[in-house]
């Protein structure tokens, strides 16, 4: 039998370049604080320049290289200009966090706000999906797409921009998966669900001042998680760092659902 790497082998990124986008706060904050801790270089991405820069600070006692870059994802144009900024030192790791969680009733959805959450939340991802496998189709790569359990089954009201934008991340995942691991890249999705963040927390505190039947649904939500508790970011950021280490080097096209058993209630 073929001798077999360690634990902290194979969780290691050391040596490796993690690219992350909406790394300012909540999950893709918590996902670069793994991520430096697992040893990787780090390029953040967020619209927020100056909570990046509360972040970059706060991962400097990993010691690890971190750049941000203030970068407006729903413009391609913004997208490209990272990209070649990076020259011949592209990321090894991609992870398409960012997105915007807008409640919106559908019948009153513009074609402005819906370009919004579409660029935002699915364009930007299969730009930025396209930029890596481009500059890296001769060494492969990894990209963990973050999705929703909205995506599988909606649940809450007026996000039907949102859920459509995230079922969208789920099919370009799996058609990435299948299309480009025989040129040595990894391509998988996680499909938080429950977790308490800041911006989703920000967005539920502000609709329901005007929509007490969110507020029914909320508490439908809660009760219907076997864990009985919503997730913490953290929990999220775990299983990208399996997905961004060899520990997941069998797994291709997943869709991971992070959801405290929702979708299994």
């Amino acid at each position: 039998m073929a001798d077999l790497n360690s634990l902290q082998q194979l969780i290691s990124l050391r040596d490796k370049r993690a690219l992350i986008t909406g790394a300012a706060a909540g999950i893709g904050k918590a996902i670069a604080r793994r991520f430096a801790e697992a040893g990787a270089c780090l390029d953040l991405v967020d619209v927020n320049s100056e909570r990046l820069a509360i972040t970059q600070s706060e991962l400097a006692q990993f010691g690890t290289n971190v750049k941000t870059h203030r970068v407006d994802l729903s413009q391609k144009e913004a997208i490209d200009a990272l990209w070649e900024s990076f020259d011949r030192d592209t990321p090894d790791i991609l992870v398409n966090n960012a997105g915007v969680y807008a409640f919106k009733d559908f019948v009153d959805v513009d074609e402005a706000f819906y370009r919004q959450v579409m660029d935002t939340n699915l364009s930007s991802v299969y730009w930025m999906c396209q930029r890596l496998i481009q500059a890296r189709l001769k060494q492969g790569g990894i990209i963990i797409n973050i999705g929703s359990i909205e995506a599988i089954m909606p649940f809450k009201d007026d996000l039907a921009h949102y859920s459509v934008s995230k079922a969208g991340v789920i099919a370009l995942t799996r058609a990435l998966a299948k299309e480009h691991a025989r040129h040595g890249f990894r391509v998988n999705a996680i499909l938080p669900g429950g977790i308490i963040t800041e911006g989703t927390t920000a967005a539920a505190k502000q609709i329901l001042q005007f929509k007490f039947d969110l507020l029914v649904t909320g508490v439908d939500f809660a009760r219907r998680l076997p864990v009985g508790r919503p997730g913490q970011p953290d929990e999220v950021a775990r299983m990208a760092l399996v997905l961004a280490s060899d520990l997941a080097s069998y797994v291709h096209g997943a869709a991971i659902p992070i959801d405290g058993g929702f979708l299994a209630a």
